[in-house]
């Protein structure tokens, strides 16, 4: 693994720190008047999901992680575990169902997933950026109700509230972004 300077840590990097395995989430880098520079990083702990804010000087040496990243295909559920089975190999593995956090009523049968793999441990699933729901549940249109930014809730089909524009309907598709868990478009 490469060892790379603490003035050379990104958002998004994935470092070994303290025997554990942390996502950069923020970085600042700082020039006080007195002393060296450093960079404060924000980091969260991928494996348990604790928050840590450290110091990095540039003469500091950290281990910069490389995740392998796997195409699964979503099976079933089972006991609170999610079963996905490789592509390539048919092998089926179970993961937790909380690895998916509050994105997971948008996990569907059969359904693609990116899973990040540290050496053979999976570390985290990514759903696909956007999918298609089925409004169940929504006020009618009131006439005259067209103003550029009017939003109304929404119940998905999964059970997820979104606000929708006033021109969708009951029993229509729409497709949800799974970041941000807003409306994105008709399906």
């Amino acid at each position: 693994m490469p060892k790379i300077n603490g003035n050379e840590i990104k958002p998004g990097n994935i470092l070994e720190h303290n025997g554990g395995l942390w996502i950069a989430v923020k970085v600042d880098h700082v020039k006080p008047g007195k002393g060296g520079a450093f960079a404060q990083v924000e980091m969260k702990n991928l494996r348990n999901g604790s928050k840590l804010n450290e110091r990095f000087r540039s003469a500091d040496k950290v281990e910069k992680v490389r995740l392998d990243q796997k195409d699964q295909q979503f099976l079933y559920e089972t006991d609170g575990m999610l079963v996905f089975m490789d592509m390539e190999t048919y092998e089926q593995i179970e993961l937790p169902a909380d690895i998916l956090g509050d994105r997971r009523p948008f996990l569907q049968d059969g359904m693609t997933i990116q899973i990040e793999y540290y050496e053979a441990e999976a570390i985290s699933a990514a759903l696909p950026q956007k999918v298609t729901c089925t409004v169940v549940e929504t006020e009618p249109a009131v006439k005259g109700q067209t103003a550029a930014n009017s939003f109304k809730p929404a119940v998905l089909d999964n059970g997820v509230r979104v606000m929708v524009p006033p021109f969708v309907g009951q029993d229509e598709a729409i497709v949800v972004n799974t970041e941000t868990m807003e409306y994105a478009e008709r399906a």
